[in-house]
């Protein structure tokens, strides 16, 4: 009995680490797509990966998988160690939800992805939402029958959230949105009327590409990101991606008059990297080593980008090379105006580029967008007056173009609906987690300061990277934290950090 549930294993194995490769070459065709391909490639692109998409559904619905699934599930949970019983529950769970979405539905979505992404590129250039809202309606149709087949007791958008943030849906969220809504908007609202504002116009001019990059490599570098296992390159909209842990591919944006948002995209990005670098080595191309939700691995970019790379700690060990770097522009600057600099409350127009302040407003604003979608509230054609007001609501600015506004994010062109709650989950995540790293290792900002970063990135590595799929994330905050996740700790990190720079004591 125990020879036969153990080559029962060994082949829910085999099958798990084909679809694992397959996903993988998914994967490298999508970050081709948005870095490299020609732009006249995106129909045959469009029906290669539908085709892909296609085979990869077959697998993940193989009866055969199915049936072995059934048996192991079957077989006393003290036949395997932790481990195996992830793979399989992990596996159950992809193989219950895959054979409720008909083929041909897995396969439309894929398609319609590949062809979105250029006409939101287009559309974005063109400051023209008409072009796109066709294809946001289209997406919406898909997104809500899927929910419907996937988790047919959920709210549909709670289903679209559940395939980001797995045990975490709107009735969790919302009230959270609305707390950290009562607490930002008539703070920032004090900060733009005080009297004191950090001078940031050293942070404009022209800064050679070339540096740039070479300043953003050294950085990712010294965070620890291995370029013989990853790679940087540019597209349209930074992101992480990459077909393994060892095939991590980051990208970044630049602009010659801004070197700031270039680099902290780097930054985040690298973020993002570290973790897939960081997974357990050991069952690499198993369900058990996977990152655990989009708010988790957020929480690892947002660690770097803010917690750390945003500190005075940072800014005073990379303030010299910063400054030798682009020395006509920060002659004048010291290591406490660049602080304040990067750190410059300031309502803006674009998501990735806003301040630590601001940002979850942007969140918020999408996150009510989604659901006004999904509930049938709001409409796609009226949705940059929409998003224009709620901009005046929340932040007091309002956008003088789509391009500006909604057609901003790439996120829809995919059909991620769900996915933006993620980003300020992952803030509150990681400002929990940043909190208990000092608290067990007290000499966290000295080392920052002394551009040691190792000690943070093996503490991630123990204690989040390499925990995989083990724990859902409400334990793995548990366990790590010693609580569950707090927007208390967020909020009190927020007003202290800001109260200071801006004087407002």
């Amino acid at each position: 009995m125990k020879m036969n549930i153990k080559k029962k294993y060994l082949d829910l194995v085999e099958k798990l680490e084909e679809i694992s490769h397959l996903s993988g070459v998914m994967s490298t065709l999508g970050w081709d797509q948005e870095v490299v391909m020609p732009s006249g490639a995106s129909e045959a692109r469009a029906k290669q990966m539908a085709a892909l998409a296609g085979v990869i559904h077959e697998r993940m619905t193989d009866p055969q998988l199915g049936d072995c699934l059934a048996t192991l599930k079957e077989t006393d949970s003290f036949a395997f160690s932790a481990f195996e019983l992830c793979n399989i529950r992990e596996a159950k769970r992809n193989y219950d939800l895959e054979t409720k979405i008909p083929k041909k539905l897995a396969m439309e979505m894929v398609a319609l992805s590949s062809r979105a992404h250029p006409i939101w590129v287009s559309a974005r250039k063109g400051n023209k939402f008409s072009d796109f809202s066709p294809v946001l309606n289209h997406f919406l149709e898909l997104k809500k029958e899927w929910a419907q087949y996937a988790f047919p007791d959920l709210n549909p958008y709670d289903a679209n959230i559940e395939n980001f943030e797995r045990g975490t849906g709107m009735a969790e969220i919302t009230p959270i949105f609305e707390k950290l809504k009562a607490e930002l908007i008539p703070f920032i609202e004090i900060i733009q009327n005080n009297p004191y504002q950090p001078d940031a116009s050293f942070l404009q001019g022209q800064f050679p590409i070339a540096k740039q990059e070479a300043l953003g490599r050294q950085i990712s570098t010294d965070m620890g990101f291995q370029f013989d296992q990853g790679r940087m390159d540019v597209s349209v909209h930074p992101f992480c991606g990459g077909s393994h842990p060892t095939d991590v591919r980051i990208t970044t944006r630049y602009k010659e008059s801004n070197f700031i948002e270039s680099l902290y995209a780097v930054i985040h990005e690298t973020g993002h990297g570290l973790y897939e670098q960081g997974r357990m080595v050991e069952s690499r191309d198993l369900p058990v080593s996977e990152s655990l939700t989009m708010g988790i691995h957020e929480s690892q970019s947002l660690f770097w980008e803010r917690m750390i790379a945003q500190s005075n700690f940072f800014c005073a060990h990379y303030f010299e090379t910063i400054r030798a770097t682009f020395p006509d522009n920060l002659q004048g600057a010291t290591v406490d105006t660049l602080y304040q600099a990067i750190n410059i409350c300031q309502p803006g127009f674009i998501r990735v580029e806003a301040d630590e302040l601001t940002y979850p407003l942007h969140i918020i604003l999408r996150y009510e967008i989604e659901k006004g979608l999904f509930d049938g509230s709001m409409a796609v054609d009226d949705l940059p007056e929409i998003w224009n007001g709620m901009m005046m609501k929340y932040l007091g600015i309002k956008p003088p173009s789509d391009a500006l506004g909604v057609l901003q994010d790439s996120h829809w062109s995919g059909g991620a609906f769900g996915y933006f709650p993620s980003y300020t989950l992952g803030a509150m995540y990681a400002c929990q987690f940043y909190k208990t790293m000092v608290n067990e290792l007290p000499n966290t900002e000295k080392n920052i300061e002394a551009g040691n970063f190792f000690p943070a990135k093996n503490w991630l590595n123990e204690k989040i990277h390499s925990q995989g799929r083990l724990y859902t994330p409400q334990e793995l905050v548990q366990k790590v934290t010693g609580e569950p996740l707090n927007p208390d700790h967020f909020i009190a990190y927020l007003k202290k950090k800001y109260t200071a720079i801006y004087h407002l004591d």
